[in-house]
């Protein structure tokens, strides 16, 4: 049961690391200060995403549902809802260039933004 839990856990912080990626720099807005951890963080996300890494969390998560002794995804409230957005199906190589190129132009509009309006001031 601990394992399971666990493994949820990361699921959920896996789901916030990647809202955290998209759209952390709407939160670099109000408070700049996050630019120190949100960057990297947008970084690492693209990297992900162009090289098809895979994401050191989603290997936690999978050794604990093996603890668990899971030999794959039950229907659960988190399984059902939050595994299609972190692991869709059907995922291609060519959508993953594409979440990339989102996360790129988002962050750099946002930050684009940011630096104008500095130098405005």
């Amino acid at each position: 049961m601990a394992y399971h839990l666990l493994a949820d856990a990361v699921l959920v912080l896996h789901l916030l690391f990647i809202l955290f990626v998209v759209l952390g720099g709407l939160l670099v807005l109000r408070w700049h200060w996050l630019a120190v951890i949100h960057l990297p963080a947008a970084i690492w996300g693209a990297l992900i995403e162009l090289t098809g890494w895979d994401c050191p969390l989603t290997e936690v998560e999978i050794g604990f549902r093996q603890h668990a002794g899971e030999a794959g995804y039950s229907a659960g409230f988190i399984e059902h809802y939050l595994m299609p957005v972190i692991y869709p199906h059907g995922l291609t190589r060519e959508i993953q260039f594409i979440l990339a190129s989102i996360v790129i132009g988002t962050n750099l509009a946002i930050y684009g933004w940011l630096i104008y309006q500095r130098r405005r001031a």
